[in-house]
């Protein structure tokens, strides 16, 4: 249960009406579906999110992905623009802390853009078309933040994160301060980096790009959504891939092989268009989809002996 306690502290750092209370989720998240979280907050800047990190630490908040603990304290959590997030239909015991549109500042100077951990990546790529700076034109099509893509260091297309970044400020939630991360201190991986092992707090990152012709980025781009838009079941909520791609293999590919094309649970799909997705194709609960993810990992295992794993981030009791 939140505590109600930091609400009055809370409510001193920022306007008490931007503290929202019982935040319907599906309106935070791409798969369009969860309960209610008991206290939602949109930051406005980054003075703002670590005032609010701070005051959180001194009452024993934890910052975890799931309802609370076994001691009872006051849970949180950072989102972005809630595109790997699946929230329970109980909703999530705690505060949602949001960092969108206030921290979407995105600006190139040379061949360099640093943006803001909320900065959509459609929104980035498109500052380093304006500029006619190459390198970002795999992430035009993604639908997530500056923030999450350092996390899990998105990527598409033969592109990713790791081959654009040169640092990321971060705040450590642990220490009460910020730091520089350079791109090796990032340790990353495929769809991993060092801010979730660490508890880190995306504040912005730099990215350093080459001069490129702008009709070719664009066209670049063009051909990347269209290729998305044929491929991919854009047309319905999802969590975009829904696993990692399994060494040697696709999970699309595991997917359709196991005949799982189209499978449902309840108002939750295994795409028609591409088996890697799971789509909310009918007012489906969380739970719905939860078990969908969970019987086609049952299945593909069963029938070829490979585990795959979620790239979905399960918020709140299951």
């Amino acid at each position: 249960m939140w505590d109600i306690t930091i609400d009055n502290e809370l409510s001193k750092l920022i306007p008490e009406d931007s503290i929202l209370r019982d935040e319907p989720m599906y309106k935070h998240t791409t798969f369009k579906t969860g309960g209610s979280a008991d206290r939602f907050i949109s930051v406005s800047d980054k003075e703002q999110l670590m005032g609010i990190l701070d005051l959180l630490k001194s009452y024993g908040a934890l910052y975890s992905a799931g309802g609370g603990d076994d001691e009872g304290r006051a849970a949180y959590y950072v989102i972005g623009n809630g595109s790997n997030l699946l929230v329970s239909d109980k909703g999530y015991d705690g505060l949602i802390i949001e960092i969108g549109s206030g921290m979407s500042e995105c600006i190139a100077k040379g061949n360099a853009i640093t943006a803001k951990a909320g900065t959509l990546l459609g929104k980035l790529a498109k500052t380093a078309l304006d500029n006619s700076l190459t390198g970002l034109e795999f992430a035009s099509g993604i639908p997530g933040s500056v923030g999450g893509a350092m996390v899990m260091n998105a990527g598409a297309y033969g592109g990713q994160m790791e081959d654009v970044v040169r640092s990321v400020t971060v705040y450590d939630i642990a220490d009460s301060r910020v730091i520089s991360l350079d791109n090796a201190q990032m340790d990353f991986a495929y769809r991993h980096s060092i801010i979730r092992d660490k508890g880190y707090i995306v504040l912005d990152a730099e990215f350093v790009l080459k001069e490129g012709d702008k009709q070719q980025i664009e066209d670049k781009m063009r051909e990347l959504n269209t290729a998305r838009k044929q491929k991919q079941p854009l047309e319905y909520p999802s969590a975009g891939s829904t696993f990692k791609r399994p060494a040697g293999f696709y999970a699309g590919g595991l997917i359709e092989e196991c005949g799982l094309k189209g499978y449902s649970v309840g108002g939750a799909s295994v795409s028609d268009k591409h088996a890697g997705f799971m789509i909310n194709k009918c007012n489906a609960t969380a739970y719905d989809i939860y078990r969908l993810i969970g019987e086609v990992r049952e299945k593909v295992y069963a029938d070829t002996g490979v585990r795959l794993e979620p790239e979905v981030i399960f918020m709140g009791e299951f």
